[in-house]
Order: structure tokens, then sequence, then C-alpha cells
């Protein structure tokens, strides 16, 4: 039997993000494409004989307490399967930090999997997806990986033809953005246009990249665009420098760029460094593999 595991968690942008209405929980019905990206945490998992739950990880930053969702994980996994023995995780984060990216709920699904791993539990994607959303709205995604339309309030999924290959930057700016506070403040009916996830899907099935490009909208950059007028300018350089298009990621801040080329990225990167714009820069592609255990 497996006594460690080391997984890829990779992370997420969105491709289109559509909010269709608030629900009376206080949650959004939401519409979205998802993509993986081929940057990645690094999450090794291994038992240990008493029956408790460590985690550490490379950056100070992050909390290894009950906060984390990796914790959760292990913990809602403890319970739900009465697994005895503890567990150590590590986390070697790559992933940007409150970034948009969802590297949070990718490293609590990498843990979800792992366990059910290392303890021969045999759960099915979709046992796992049930569990894991009781965690996140993301971690269902998360679990599945790959390309998927997102809907209600995150966690029906619908696998998706992989886009066409292409380079991705992807630049996380100096900010902390609160997701709360973004939801909480776009203005629904206010917005003047919405995403075309339909026309993004045909798209993605007939394989036509800068059609697609064309289409990728975010309508929450409606709210931190606003507050946050650097998100703006990191679009506008890599579309300056040859982005088919630039797009803020979830509630953000990471703004990704789509290129042909990665020597076309590289010089945006550089632009971006020069003009002081962000420290956390990335090139990277999509994840063409499913995360499926």
């Amino acid at each position: 039997m497996e006594q460690k595991l080391v997984l890829k968690a990779h992370g997420k942008i969105n491709l289109g993000l559509d909010v269709v209405r608030r629900l009376e929980n206080g949650y959004h019905e939401v519409r979205m494409i998802m993509q993986s990206v081929e940057l990645a945490d690094i999450v090794t998992i291994k038992k240990s004989a008493e029956d408790n739950i460590v985690i550490r990880a490379d950056q100070k930053t992050i909390p290894c307490d009950e906060r984390n969702l990796a914790y959760k994980a292990a913990k809602l996994m403890k319970e739900t399967y009465g697994i005895s023995e503890g567990v150590e995780i590590f986390l070697e984060k790559h992933i940007p930090v409150a970034a948009g990216m969802a590297g949070g709920s990718a490293d609590c699904a990498a843990v979800l999997k792992g366990m059910d791993e290392l303890f021969c539990l045999g759960l099915t994607l979709e046992e796992l997806q049930k569990t894991g959303v009781k965690l996140g709205a993301d971690v269902p995604y998360c679990l599945m990986g790959g390309c998927a339309l997102s809907e209600g309030i995150g966690e029906v999924l619908t696998g998706l033809k992989e886009p066409p290959e292409c380079v991705l930057l992807l630049v996380k700016p100096d900010i902390n953005v609160s997701t709360k506070y973004v939801y909480r403040n776009l203005k629904l009916e206010t917005l003047e246009r919405h995403p075309d996830i339909d026309g993004m899907m045909r798209d993605i099935e007939n394989g036509a990249l800068e059609s697609l490009c064309e289409k990728l909208e975010n309508v929450l950059e409606s709210v931190t665009g606003k507050q946050y007028p650097v998100i703006g300018k990191i679009e506008h350089v890599m579309k300056e420098e040859g982005a088919l298009q630039a797009v803020m990621s979830g509630s953000g801040p990471t703004v990704f760029g789509i290129f042909k080329e990665t020597e076309t990225a590289r010089k945006a990167m550089n632009k971006i460094r020069e003009k002081g714009l962000a420290r956390e820069v990335y090139i990277s592609g999509f994840f063409h593999g499913k995360n499926n255990p």
C-alpha cells in the first residue's frame, strides 16, 4: 500500500465568466468556461502513525491550520470515511495566492484525490465531487480539470473539448481582492452585455482560437477593474505586445493574455516588469490533461 503520494494541483483560468442572477441564499448562479493551466502546485501527502493532520508549506504566508482548504479536505475525508490514521501534507506553491486561479481549491482537490488513493477508498470522481463541493464551489471542477462549462454555483459541470494550443501569460499584480466584495458589489442590472458563452463553446468545438479570443469576457471585471486600474493597464500592455486577447480570471486580480508564440509572450512579460505593473508573471499554457483519479 502506498505510504506517500506526490500530486500536481493545476490552477485554472476563466475563459468566460457570466453571472446569471443572485440567489436567495446569497450565492450567485454563474455560467463559466473553466480551463486548467500548466502552472501547478506540488502537493505531497503521506501517512503518519498519529491520528492527526499536519500541514506545511514553502511560503510563510500560507496558513497551515484549520483555515487551509487542504486541512479541511483531510479532516472531512477522515470524518466521512472513518480514517483513523493521520496525514502529513506539504504544499509547494507555484499558483499565485488569492489570485482568481483557484490555487486553494486545486490543493484541496489534490488532497481529496490523494487520500482516496492512499487509503484505497475506491471513490468515483462523482463521489469525490460530492465531498468537494462542501468545501468550495471550485473544488468539483478542480477534481475534474481540463476544459468545462460550469453552471449553478460552479458545481454543475459539463466537460468540453480542449481548446487549441496557445501560450498563456499569467500576471498577478501585487494587490489582494476579496471575492465576497466583488460579488457583493456586482450590479447585474446595470450590465450592458454578457459574455457569449454558447458562442465560445462552439469556437472551442471548432478549434477556432482567434474567434474564441474575440469573445473572452468576465463580468466581474466591471467591479475589480474599476477598483484596481492596474488590471486594465496590464491588459493594455499585453494587447499592445501582440496578445490575441487579455482578460481577468475569476474575481481577480490575475490577468491572462493569450499569445500564439512564446517569444511574443516573453516580450510582453518583460514590458510588464519594466513598467512595474507586477512581480508575479508566468509563461504557461493550457493543461490538456484531465485530473480524474
